[in-house]
């Protein structure tokens, strides 16, 4: 895999996305949601990675989901890695997707990788990019007292992103939560493509 296609990868996911059209067209499924994933300092992980974060329209402050990612290559080089991490000070870092500077009081030692919760990306069109979480069933969320494996589909190009979660049951693979009403629907509307340089991925 060439230097140059990893950029591509990692500028297409670098960005603000809103779901604002579903959300007109059919408000009583789809509540207004914004995306949102920023490139990182390379110092964070020595190499590539984002900080992103999901929340409803009218809660900016208040973000229903966050994480911490490293972006790297299969060892076969067929496919992009999004390495998902946990870390302790979420709430300091609220808000960090469209205000950068909070993510100075991250704290790099309280990273801590979740395991079976890899997305792996492969470009299956010119500039577009499906991905699925790691196979295994391994990616374990606790919903509603009960623990569910999760499964993640994500499909982006330059201007959109399509998304999918649902949680299933470990031992039946019944489903039990996401959306019964299909996946929501994002448009860019911010590029951070530009944060996306040679140097920003030198350690490959």
């Amino acid at each position: 895999m060439e230097k140059e296609d990893i950029i591509r990868f990692a500028s297409t996911l670098a960005g603000v996305y809103d779901n604002f059209s579903q959300s007109q067209e059919n408000p009583k499924d789809f509540a207004r949601i914004k995306i949102i994933f920023r490139p990182l300092s390379w110092k964070i992980f020595q190499g590539p990675g984002y900080y992103s974060e999901q929340h409803y329209d009218y809660a900016p402050w208040d973000p229903y989901r966050q994480g911490i990612h490293r972006l790297t290559i299969s060892e076969d080089e067929k496919f992009f890695v999004i390495e998902n991490y946990g870390f302790s000070n979420m709430e300091r870092l609220a808000g960090a997707g469209r205000n950068p500077e909070l993510l100075s009081s991250l704290d790099q030692t309280s990273l801590k990788k979740r395991c079976g919760c890899a997305m792996h990306f492969r470009e299956t069109s010119t500039g577009c990019y499906t991905g699925r979480v790691e196979p295994g069933k391994n990616c374990l969320v606790p919903r509603d007292g009960q623990l569910t494996y999760l499964v993640s589909e994500v499909k982006v190009d330059r201007d959109s992103w399509v998304s999918r979660d649902r949680g299933f049951d470990p031992n039946t693979d019944e489903p039990k939560w996401g959306s019964e009403h299909g996946p929501l629907k994002f448009k860019r509307i911010q590029d951070y493509s530009a944060l996306i340089t040679p140097e920003w991925i030198q350690n490959h």
